[in-house]
C-alpha cells in the first residue's frame, strides 16, 4: 500500500527503497525497541514512529532524498531504515542507518549504507557525507570505517538533540571514489 517516490535500490541481499505507509507496525516496533533506539534518541511511542515514518516519506517529496527502508530481497521482510539525511539545522549530509535488532550482526548496515552513499554522490551530487555516531557505539564507528570515512572529532547535532554528544565521521567523494 502506498505511493512510491524515489529510486529502489538492490544489493545482493537488500532492497533499498522509500518508505510506505505499509512500513508502520515495523517501523513502530524498531523504534519502541531500548536497545534498537539506544542511539537515536531512546525509544518512541507508536505516534513517534507515524510521525517519523512520515517525515521520511515527506522528505522525499520535498526534498528529493530521505532514508530509504531497508528489506530483506529473500524474505521480504523489512530490517531496518538508511540513506541520506538531512533535516532543517543538520551539520551536513549525512548517510545514517537504523536496523532492527534482528538484522544486526549481518552486515546489512555496511551493504546498504555503501549503496546509500554511491546513490547520494552519484544521483544526488553531494560533495561528501558524514555520519554523526555517539562515541559509545563502536558497531556504528565500525560500520563506518568500512565505508572509509573517518573520524574528524566532535559534532553538534541541532536542539533538542544538542545535549547528546556525537562524533562526525565522514569523507568527501573523490575518497569514496578512490577506495578501490
Amino acid at each position: 500500500m502506498g505511493w512510491m517516490n524515489g529510486p529502489v535500490i538492490e544489493t545482493a541481499r537488500l532492497v533499498l527503497r522509500p518508505p510506505l505507509e505499509s512500513d508502520l507496525d515495523d517501523w513502530a516496533e524498531f523504534m519502541a525497541d531500548p536497545e534498537a533506539q539506544r542511539y537515536l534518541g531512546g525509544p518512541q511511542p507508536r505516534l513517534g514512529a507515524w510521525r517519523s515514518l512520515m517525515a521520511m516519506a515527506g522528505s522525499w517529496t520535498l526534498k528529493g532524498f530521505s532514508m530509504f527502508s531497508v528489506v530483506e530481497r529473500e524474505s521480504g521482510r523489512w530490517v531496518g531504515r538508511l540513506g541520506p539525511w538531512q533535516p532543517e539545522g543538520w551539520p551536513g549530509t549525512e548517510i545514517g542507518w537504523g536496523l532492527a535488532r534482528h538484522a544486526w550482526g549481518r552486515g546489512y548496515a555496511t551493504e546498504g549504507a555503501e549503496a546509500a552513499t554511491a546513490w547520494a554522490f552519484d544521483a544526488l551530487g553531494w560533495r561528501e557525507v558524514i555520519h554523526l555516531i555517539a562515541p559509545e557505539n563502536i558497531a556504528s564507528q565500525a560500520v563506518a570505517a568500512r565505508l572509509g570515512s573517518r573520524r574528524r572529532g566532535p559534532g553538534m547535532l541541532p536542539a533538542p538533540y544538542d545535549t547528546e554528544p556525537v562524533e562526525t565521521w565522514g569523507q568527501d567523494r573523490a575518497a569514496w571514489r578512490a577506495r578501490g
